[in-house]
């Protein structure tokens, strides 16, 4: 008897320490994967990831900047928002979206263009919808259209006129 209870506390002493060594193991493993995943975090968010573009400012004479005021930022460009639309002859498959940005004459001009952003927006996009995919899909096609719209834009600007029209984004599908 004596044997047998000599070796029920040696059998128990190994299984407490074998949880000990498991639990330790386990402990571990936990505090390596924390480690690396903080670790590849650290990686994408230094090496993988885009960095934000950095604004330039941009100098303007002291005349000007006292005529301007606030507007001081805006400088002689007028973004328009993106323009998605089907195009003329494709029954709905093919579509176009277009980002415009606008060249003005003088900085007056855009208050003038936010007085008539509705006639504006409808002018264009009857125009770019009345477009087919041959139409805009080559390079002369879209010097074209660039023209087309820097013309109708004109039409409802009295004080000053638009320079020219720049896609910043033109995708057809």
């Amino acid at each position: 008897m004596a044997e047998e209870d000599g070796t029920l506390e040696d059998l128990e002493a190994v299984e407490a320490g074998g949880k000990k060594k498991s639990m330790g193991m386990i402990i571990g493993i936990i505090v390596g994967l924390l480690v690396l995943g903080g670790g590849g975090y650290y990686a994408y968010i230094t090496f993988l990831q885009e960095k934000p573009a950095e604004e330039v400012p941009v100098e303007v004479e002291k005349g000007a900047a006292e005529e301007i005021g606030e507007d001081v930022n805006l400088g002689v460009m007028f973004p328009l928002a993106p323009f998605i639309l089907n195009l003329a002859g494709s029954e709905g498959k093919r579509f176009l979206k277009v980002t415009i940005s606008l060249e003005l004459s003088t900085p007056e001009v855009h208050a003038e263009l936010k007085e008539n952003i509705q006639k504006v927006t409808d002018s264009i996009l009857v125009l770019l919808s009345s477009k087919s995919f041959e139409d805009v899909y080559s390079v002369q096609g879209k010097f074209k259209l660039k023209d087309e719209v820097t013309t109708r834009v004109n039409r409802f600007l009295v004080v000053g006129h638009v320079k020219d029209a720049y896609f910043s984004e033109f995708i057809i599908q």
